[in-house]
C-alpha cells in the first residue's frame, strides 16, 4: 500500500495530469475507423451475399423438403387408404370363398349320401334278386329230389319200377304242390 500512496503523492506533486486510459488518440481513431469501413465494406460486398445466398438456399431446401415431406405423407395416406380398401375387398372375397366352399361341401356331402343310398338300394335289390333266384333254384332242386325220393320209395313199396310212368310223375308233382301249398299257409 505504501507504494501506491507514494505514487499518487508523487504524481500529484509534479502537477502533471495523467492521461486517461480510456481516451483514444484522434489519429488512431481515424485509422481504426477507416480500417473498419474497409473491412465492413469488403465483407458486405463479397462475404455477406454468399452467406445470404447460402441461407436462402438452405431455406429453399428446407421448404422444399417440407413440401416433399407433405407430398410423401399425402401419398402415403392415399396408399394406406388404397391398401385398406384392398384388404377389405380381400376379406370380402375370402368370406365369399369360405361361404361357397361350405355350400359346395354341403352339396358334395348330400350327393355322396344320395349315391350311398342308391348304391345301398341297388346292392339290396341285387341281393334280394340273388336270394330269390337261389330260393327258386333250391325249391326246384328240392322238388326234384323229393320227387325222386317219392318215386324211389314208391318203387320199393310197390316193388315195381314206376319212374317211367307219366301218370306217376303227375301224381308226384301234385303231391309236391300240395306240400308247398300247406307250407305257404
Amino acid at each position: 500500500m505504501n507504494v501506491l500512496t507514494s505514487l499518487l503523492a508523487a504524481g500529484g506533486e509534479s502537477g502533471e495530469e495523467m492521461p486517461s486510459v480510456l481516451a483514444v488518440p484522434l489519429d488512431e481513431f481515424i485509422v481504426g475507423l477507416i480500417a473498419f469501413i474497409i473491412v465492413f465494406g469488403t465483407l458486405a460486398k463479397f462475404v455477406l451475399p454468399k452467406i445470404k445466398a447460402t441461407l436462402d438456399e438452405r431455406a429453399d431446401l428446407i421448404e422444399g423438403g417440407l413440401a416433399r415431406a407433405g407430398e410423401a405423407e399425402a401419398e402415403a395416406a392415399a396408399l394406406l387408404d388404397e391398401y385398406r380398401a384392398q384388404l377389405a375387398g380381400a376379406r370380402e372375397e375370402a368370406s365369399a370363398i369360405r361361404t361357397q366352399a361350405q355350400a359346395d361341401r354341403s352339396a358334395i356331402i348330400e350327393e355322396a349320401r344320395n349315391e350311398a343310398r342308391s348304391a345301398a338300394a341297388s346292392v339290396s335289390a341285387a341281393a334280394e334278386a340273388s336270394m330269390s333266384a337261389e330260393r327258386a333254384q333250391a325249391i326246384s332242386s328240392l322238388t326234384k329230389q323229393v320227387g325222386e325220393l317219392a318215386i324211389t320209395l314208391a318203387d320199393k313199396i310197390v316193388g315195381e319200377a314206376l319212374a317211367d310212368d307219366a301218370r306217376v310223375q303227375a301224381t308226384v308233382n301234385s303231391f309236391i304242390a300240395d306240400l308247398e301249398g300247406q307250407a305257404a299257409r
